[in-house]
């Protein structure tokens, strides 16, 4: 009996985190704006430094090690990644919304897994991102960015884009819980969508003042975006893949631990 307790549990955890993420993907077909929010700015982003900014800032990185490649395809890696911080702003205004509306004090009250409801946001909105993503790669294409990636390649830039997606996810559900109201929830996550524009997204860090220049090569998104970089056009990754795996990984944990904590003291409060 005792040996089967934690079976039932596990499989109790798993049928509420699929009926809450059926839950919020039904949320996300029936109200489509905030899925538009996330492709619509990466997609403006993209067509503003391709049509408008690309000919001088092509220009201007002419001679760095990456000159010898068309701007577009420099900038439509860091664009793309973008497109992964966007769709923080869905799960922070999701999560806000069901603690500040009450549905999470009902839930509470129901014979349901503690951990279901935070699950099936975070996996529901990665889901939500990752399709969000497939869509400005395919504007990507349809504007001139030529990868010459293996399917391996994608592969790996894809699993990337994914854990990076999760990391982001489970701050902004950090996110989510700490803030009073979905406006707050909105705007808090708005540094990490511009932070990769402090990175080397938009042009080499090697042309940024020896400060920012600093802050650019250490911060999370650098490694990440030169790694995407690298297997999606070939330029060298030397050892940013394992520093961006590191900060991946290390952010999804911190979000996870912190998420989890976060929820659990507000049900003890109540």
């Amino acid at each position: 009996m005792s040996s089967s307790t934690p079976t039932l549990t596990l499989s109790h955890a798993v049928s509420d985190s699929l009926t809450m993420l059926r839950r919020n993907l039904k949320h996300a077909v029936r109200y489509p704006a905030m899925t538009f929010a996330v492709v619509g700015m990466p997609v403006t982003m993209l067509l503003l430094f391709h049509y408008v900014f690309g000919g001088a800032l092509g220009t201007g990185i002419a001679g760095t090690p990456t000159g010898d490649v068309p701007y577009i395809d420099y900038v439509a890696p860091g664009i793309i990644l973008m497109a992964a911080t966007s769709g923080a702003l869905v799960t922070a205004v999701g999560v806000c919304v069901d603690m500040t509306e009450g549905i999470v004090n009902r839930f509470r009250t129901m014979a349901i897994s503690r951990s279901a409801f935070l699950t099936g946001h975070v996996v529901g909105s990665v889901i939500q991102t990752m399709a969000s993503l497939l869509l400005v790669i395919a504007v990507a294409l349809l504007v001139g960015f030529r990868p010459d990636a293996t399917p391996l390649e994608w592969l790996a830039a894809l699993g990337l884009l994914a854990l990076l997606t999760l990391a982001l996810t489970w701050l902004a559900a950090v996110i989510g819980l700490l803030s009073k109201t979905p406006e707050s929830a909105s705007n808090t996550p708005l540094p990490l969508q511009f932070l990769p524009f402090l990175g080397s997204a938009i042009v080499p860090t090697d042309s940024m003042p020896a400060g920012l220049r600093l802050f650019a090569e250490v911060q999370p998104f650098t490694p990440v975006i030169e790694t995407l970089r690298g297997l999606l056009t070939g330029t060298p990754i030397g050892g940013d893949w394992l520093i961006a795996l590191a900060w991946c990984t290390g952010l999804t944990l911190l979000g996870f631990f912190w998420a989890r904590a976060v929820f659990h003291r507000a049900g003890a409060a109540r």
